[in-house]
């Protein structure tokens, strides 16, 4: 299966998350949505991204836009990540990975690369960006011109 581009529709999942709940991507329809792949909880990047993301939520709310993080930990994992970071977003988990598979995000050795996919009201991918090497990861900024782009794309 070939890698999800800007165009397409944008792989559905339904992940177990924070909060005990299922995170169905369906539910997002009507309103953009943030997709954050990390490779994992509490690593130094990983910790660094999440937390900025986290801090400016109220710009991601004021553009009307969710943002769900997405690894391969399990759901106690996200938990305890979490809870002692503040964070304020839904972490969703991948464990088997088919949904990192299905954006095209699995590198080498099954790892996750640092990716993150700006997905419209209608389930169209609008902005991917996948990391060759996840040492860095996309300003906020970056992603709320994404968001911004994709609310005033003709459908």
């Amino acid at each position: 299966m070939a890698a999800p581009r800007v165009g397409d529709q944008a792989p559905g999942f339904s992940l177990a998350g924070t909060g005990g709940r299922q995170y169905p991507l369906d539910e997002l329809r009507g309103r953009p949505a943030v997709l954050v792949f990390y490779p994992g909880d509490d690593t130094s990047v990983c910790t660094r991204q999440l937390c900025s993301y986290s801090g400016d939520m109220a710009s991601f709310d004021g553009l009307g836009a969710t943002v769900w993080g997405i690894s391969p930990q399990d759901v106690d994992s996200h938990q305890r990540f979490a809870a002692k970071h503040r964070l304020t977003m839904p972490l969703l988990a991948d464990t088997d990975k088919a949904v990192g598979r299905a954006y095209g995000i699995v590198g080498p050795g099954g790892l996750y690369r640092r990716s993150v996919f700006v997905v419209d009201a209608q389930g169209a991918i609008r902005h991917a960006h996948r990391a060759l090497v996840g040492l860095t990861y996309r300003p906020t900024a970056e992603l709320l011109a994404a968001v911004e782009a994709a609310k005033t794309r003709p459908e």
